[in-house]
């Protein structure tokens, strides 16, 4: 008598822990991968993070560039709130400069990609500025309408506190790359720095308060500390 085939172990995706799907749409096997025979794709949500001044805004603009050139639709969206270069612009400090949607705390990520299907990719600029519930409308419709989300934002405040959006991308993100810059002194900058016009650190005030060069400096954790 013959033993029949051990089954192998069940490792279940984002996708189908939801439940939304059929159970084990993925045909996963013992390595936790998809069985090539029944392969979903694997859409992501990304979050790519800095300092102020390490070219988020210009690597958003390279990556919209590259899907529109093999012929791909993104949807770009930056926060209402930042009208540094002028509202509902992503601006590079290199020059480049695109007029993109705008999203604030009123803003439904799930019913706008229903509005518009065809979509290959959402871009977010500033995406500190999403609230919890709109970094879980992308990371559903990463996992669950195969739709990738790549957010561009800042990971702390001048306080060193999370912002909102940044901590529920930090729990959420498949994937996390931190995008590099440096301070003053040499070494790669990590924090946010608020200065008054004497450029004195600032400790006190609102979490969110718009400004650029003259306003924040991007700095290492020691010069953060000392000020």
């Amino acid at each position: 008598m013959t033993t029949p085939p051990r089954k192998p172990a069940v490792f279940v995706c984002n996708r189908c822990q939801t439940g939304a799907y059929p159970a084990l749409i993925c045909g996963v096997s013992e390595r936790g991968q998809c069985d090539p025979a029944r392969r979903h794709p694997m859409a992501k949500l990304f979050f790519r993070y800095a300092a102020m001044n390490a070219g988020k805004s210009t690597a958003l603009l390279q990556v919209a560039h590259n899907y529109e050139e093999r012929g791909h639709r993104v949807r770009i969206f930056t926060a209402r709130l930042d009208d540094r270069y002028g509202r509902g612009f992503v601006t590079s400090r290199l020059g480049p400069q695109r007029e993109v949607e705008q999203f604030d705390g009123d803003t439904d990520f799930l019913a706008l990609m229903r509005e518009t299907p065809g979509v290959a990719c959402i871009l977010v600029d500033e995406a500190q500025f999403l609230s919890k519930q709109q970094v879980q409308q992308l990371h559903e419709m990463a996992h669950l309408r195969n739709l990738p989300a790549i957010c561009y934002g800042l990971r702390t405040d001048f306080q060193g506190e999370l912002f909102p959006g940044s901590a529920t991308l930090l729990a959420l993100a498949d994937e996390m790359d931190e995008m590099k810059t440096i301070c003053d002194c040499g070494r790669k900058a990590t924090m946010n720095m608020r200065v008054d016009a004497g450029n004195r650190k600032v400790t006190e005030g609102a979490q969110v308060e718009i400004g650029g060069n003259a306003r924040y400096r991007s700095v290492c954790g020691r010069c953060f500390r000392q000020g």
